[in-house]
């Protein structure tokens, strides 16, 4: 039970760990090589705080002391009449401490402890140790000076002494150029750690355009791996452009034969005298017409066709017009940018099937356009029977047909939701159907910016 009750708690903090880490690549390498600078630069102060500083400021504190005592010690065996004056003068002169001999009177209340008492600590220690006398200090009241007051049998020994001699105050240039040097250290670090992240950009961003069919130009660059991924990739490309192209040169070839054998037919059945027959020969070869050429546009999609931006503004105005003139009425809104990078005779192939399949079996058609930050969302309402929920993603397989209240390509060959979303998916984007806000169905049209 406790074995149990640590492992979950180890997952549960490795997950808030995994969390609270940064997820993009080049945060996580600036954490990289921010944290242990950082570390090692902290351990670096601590110890020279600890080592050489505490250390340099306790020699200080002892000479210094040191220094006072003897002065203690020349006051008692000096005369008072002279001595005083001899002492200050000798204190100045070899010590570079400027003293007074004070009346005796009470030494003044103790001053509130500095926040960093390192040297009133050090300073302290060694006047009880050397000197043994009740004594005041003060190393805040002047910055560049320390007072120190010396409770003697007769009199009182007021010193006045420069920091520097009982503090190692020059210590934190070292922390300065430490610093200094961490930052600029660092700030190099981030320069070259974003020109070794930029390569892997550029490839994450030729790779999510060929995956919306656009234009790609990359060049591989950086480090050696990355530039082994980036000729992956081109050589990905280069593969997927001869399967391409050797499928579509397989299909016009066997597009031509196909079309070769139906105009015989047409000829044949031209030398036929008119009869039922002879109709209905011809009607199902215009038909086999139809299917071919609906097989063919599946299977080729849109190869071939470069990315350019539009206005898609105009073009649903166009199929709007078209639809006015099969005699449908559309409405249509659309809200923010119209301009988009697509195919354009591949993307207005994805509409009008969307929209022919709305006309098919709507009387009322609603197209509405919404682009935000990231997407472009279009939206083909009808009023029609619309498709249960059960079958929306089963008409998208080519060649399936309803056989119910809906059949969305009849007269064809269940292929124009097929060829709606396979053109949607090779922007990178999808459609989705679900009920429309009219009662029908709703074809929404994602794709990304």
């Amino acid at each position: 039970m406790l074995v149990r009750d640590i492992w979950h708690g180890w997952l549960a903090t490795k997950r808030l760990f995994a969390d609270a880490m940064p997820k993009r690549l080049y945060s996580r390498a600036l954490l990289i090589v921010v944290i242990p600078v950082v570390l090692l630069q902290c351990v670096i102060a601590y110890f020279f705080m600890e080592k050489h500083w505490q250390a340099v400021t306790y020699r200080l504190s002892v000479a210094l002391t040191q220094d006072i005592a003897a002065l203690v010690d020349l006051h008692r065996s000096f005369p008072p009449e002279k001595g005083d004056e001899i002492l200050e003068r000798i204190a100045f002169e070899r010590l570079g401490l400027d003293i007074d001999i004070l009346p005796k009177q009470p030494l003044p209340p103790p001053l509130p402890k500095p926040f960093f008492s390192l040297l009133d600590n050090s300073l302290s220690a060694e006047i009880r140790k050397q000197i043994g006398q009740p004594f005041w200090i003060d190393t805040v009241g002047r910055s560049s000076m320390i007072e120190i007051r010396i409770q003697m049998d007769d009199a009182v020994l007021r010193v006045l002494a420069r920091r520097s001699a009982a503090y190692a105050s020059n210590s934190h240039i070292f922390l300065l150029w430490m610093l200094a040097t961490s930052i600029v250290l660092l700030a190099i670090a981030i320069a070259f750690l974003r020109n070794q992240i930029k390569p892997i950009l550029r490839l994450a961003t030729a790779a999510e355009n060929l995956g919306k069919g656009r234009m790609v130009e990359f060049r591989p660059s950086g480090a050696v791996e990355v530039r082994r991924a980036g000729y992956a990739f081109l050589e990905m490309k280069r593969r997927l452009e001869r399967s391409m192209e050797q499928r579509t040169t397989m299909l016009n070839g066997v597009s031509h034969d196909l079309r070769t054998i139906l105009t015989r037919f047409k000829l044949s059945l031209a030398l036929i005298a008119d009869g039922p027959d002879a109709v209905e020969m011809e009607n199902d070869i215009d038909e086999m017409n139809r299917m071919l050429a609906a097989y063919l546009a599946f299977a080729r999609g849109d190869a071939g066709e470069v990315s350019a931006t539009i206005d898609m503004g105009v073009l649903l105005h166009e199929l709007k017009a078209d639809a006015h003139r099969q005699g449908h009425a559309v409405q249509l809104d659309i809200s923010g940018e119209t301009a988009v990078a697509v195919r354009p005779d591949a993307f207005k192939r994805c509409l009008a099937n969307l929209i022919g399949n709305a006309q098919r079996y709507g009387s009322r058609i609603e197209l509405q356009a919404v682009r935000d930050n990231r997407f472009l969302t279009l939206h083909v309402d009808d009023d029609g029977p619309g498709i249960p929920v059960e079958k929306r993603d089963d008409v998208f397989r080519p060649f399936y047909r309803l056989d119910e209240s809906r059949n969305q390509d009849a007269g064809g060959t269940g292929l124009g939701l097929a060829i709606a979303r396979d053109i949607a998916r090779s922007h990178g984007g999808d459609i989705i159907l679900s009920e429309a806000p009219i009662g029908g169905l709703r074809a929404t049209v994602r794709i990304p910016l």
